[in-house]
């Protein structure tokens, strides 16, 4: 059965062709926001449904989260039901997140038992128990992985990209991929394309390319389920803005914590496993040995962190699509 693209019923584009219309539309990029001097990160080692009780409503503009998968790798991943757990975070999720934000969720759907880590289970569940709104289902593709025997070896992981809102927060250009010089010139014929947007670069599309960290990567710091920092990056780019918040809080080796450094976001991580605070000490060591910044200000308390942050935020009402 073909799968139409229903492009045309997404509100968010319909609005911002009413706008163009009537020539009052101006697309918010990163360009239109001031990259804090120091940003702020807090990391609190407890229960992550805890956690998300102490943090205010509408007050994130990017969840970016890989929660355990129930494939006891692990105490933090066995779960005896998976969903009624992950109902309680998605729910405190939503209530965190500002009207223009996004949340996304790492997964699989290569799992066989009831009341697993699937996708495909936690993608139900907001369908039918959330107002959440799926925006896309992005596939992490790469070449290098474990063999296997008794099935298709899995080279691609999953992606889901959930909003509050159809007034969500996507800066496209900052995630563009540059045209090869012969690919330019044939896109610039196009008519159908704009032809300023052309020269800023192609849409990356919802398939990414980009290669897992083997074990010895140079940006391995110990966690096992550690994430490229690009994948990280083109996350916080497209959907977060500079000065803004970003959540995670299955900080894991605390990608997003270094991401969010070099790309002047603000950060809150919550992790039930101290030893996050190691890896992070050592994304520290790395980012220094590249040259990267890793000036930022270290605050103890989700309270503090939005004390000093008062104001800087897009309050409920505000649009920054």
């Amino acid at each position: 059965m073909a799968i139409h693209n229903r492009s045309h019923y997404n509100h968010a584009l319909m609005s911002i062709n009413k706008m163009r219309k009537e020539h009052t539309f101006k697309h918010k990029t990163s360009t239109d926001f001031a990259s804090p001097g120091r940003p702020m990160l807090c990391l609190n080692i407890m229960d992550c449904c805890e956690f998300l009780k102490t943090i205010p409503d509408g007050s994130i503009q990017l969840i970016c989260i890989d929660p355990p998968y129930n494939l006891a790798l692990a105490g933090w991943d066995i779960y005896d039901d998976y969903i009624e757990w992950a109902s309680k975070w998605l729910d405190e999720a939503y209530r965190v997140l500002s009207k223009n934000g996004s949340m996304v969720i790492f997964g699989g759907i290569q799992f066989r038992d009831a009341k697993s880590g699937d996708l495909i289970d936690i993608i139900h569940h907001v369908r039918h128990h959330t107002k959440f709104k799926l925006i896309n289902t992005i596939i992490w593709r790469y070449k290098n992985g474990m063999s296997a025997h008794r099935y298709f070896a899995n080279r691609h992981e999953e992606i889901i990209w959930l909003t509050r809102s159809n007034d969500y927060y996507f800066d496209l250009d900052s995630v563009r991929e540059p045209y090869a010089e012969k690919d330019l010139a044939a896109a610039l014929k196009d008519k159908r394309l704009n032809p300023e947007n052309t020269m800023k670069g192609k849409n990356p599309t919802n398939v990414w390319e980009i290669n897992r960290l083997n074990g010895n990567s140079k940006e391995r710091v110990g966690h096992p389920t550690q994430k490229p920092v690009e994948i990280i990056e083109r996350l916080v780019r497209a959907l977060s803005y500079p000065g803004s918040v970003v959540l995670d809080f299955f900080a894991g080796s605390r990608t997003v914590g270094r991401v969010c450094i070099t790309e002047g976001r603000h950060c809150l991580l919550c992790d039930r496993d101290s030893a996050s605070i190691e890896y992070f000490n050592k994304h520290l060591a790395l980012m220094r040995k590249m040259g990267q910044p890793t000036d930022y200000e270290p605050i103890d308390s989700t309270e503090d962190f939005f004390t000093k942050l008062e104001g800087a935020y897009p309050h409920e009402g505000e649009t920054a699509i």
